[in-house]
């Protein structure tokens, strides 16, 4: 850590502690050089991925999206905010596990369908309307068909 008063390089730890949230280490440190004291911050590096959207453009990673869609899907449903939370964390932690520096939008659709199929069938339904953009009523009922033929056969 560079020192702020002299620039050296070589310093010492007096002190470390947690910070109040548990987010962050706090340190108290002394120049080697100069022995000016000053205090770090350590954090988790935040991880943001690139969406690959539909149309081959780029942009970041946004959970909020996630979160804007499912409450579209489940307006009027009997879904909670926690249970809308829990999808966007558990599709956050996937994408995080992976490590991967890009993901394709149709993964994340297809995980918040997933997810949608086992909390709420009417909600399900309307998200994949969207998702999958239907061009006619044929296109729906055959997902609707589908939905009903995939949980008789659980």
């Amino acid at each position: 850590m560079k020192c702020p008063r002299c620039s050296g390089v070589r310093d010492k730890v007096i002190q470390s502690r947690l910070s109040r949230d548990g987010s962050s280490i706090r340190r108290r440190r002394q120049c080697l050089n100069c022995g000016y004291r000053f205090t770090t911050y350590e954090r988790i590096e935040e991880f943001t991925p690139v969406v690959i959207k539909k149309d081959g453009t780029r942009q970041a990673f946004m959970p909020e999206k996630i979160v804007s869609g499912i409450m579209k899907a489940c307006e009027k449903r009997p879904v909670s905010m926690d249970d809308i939370e829990a999808i966007r964390d558990s599709i956050i932690q996937e994408i995080q596990s992976g490590g991967e520096k890009e993901v394709s939008s149709s993964f994340v659709g297809e995980k918040v369908m997933n997810a949608l199929h086992e909390l709420d069938p009417v909600a399900y339904v309307r998200f994949a309307s969207v998702y999958r953009e239907f061009k006619d009523v044929d296109e729906f009922m055959d997902e609707i068909r589908h939905f009903i033929k995939n949980k008789n056969d659980i």
